[in-house]
């Protein structure tokens, strides 16, 4: 995800490539790993032992903009990987 983005400008199947390409073009941003063929609210509850209340997993607006700390990710700045 790119500084102030709503929406990832690019999906990889390495993180390899994903770095080169936030180099290149000197990105700020984050570059998160996420589950596949699962939602990110319904990984953080089965295999990162989140718990939300009930009300907030029936919340389309709440699972929509789920995201988890506990998901890899790398924090860059101009390109360059800095977390």
């Amino acid at each position: 995800m790119g500084e102030g983005a709503r929406m990832p400008s690019g999906l990889f199947s390495a993180q390899t490539s994903a770095e080169v390409w936030i180099l290149h073009n000197r990105l700020t941003g984050v570059l998160t790993e996420f589950p596949v063929d699962i939602g990110v609210l319904d990984w953080a509850i089965r295999f990162a032992e989140f718990d939300p209340p009930v009300e907030k997993r029936a919340s389309p607006a709440y699972v929509g903009r789920f995201t988890s700390g506990a998901v890899t990710h790398f924090h860059f700045e101009d390109g360059v990987r800095v977390a």
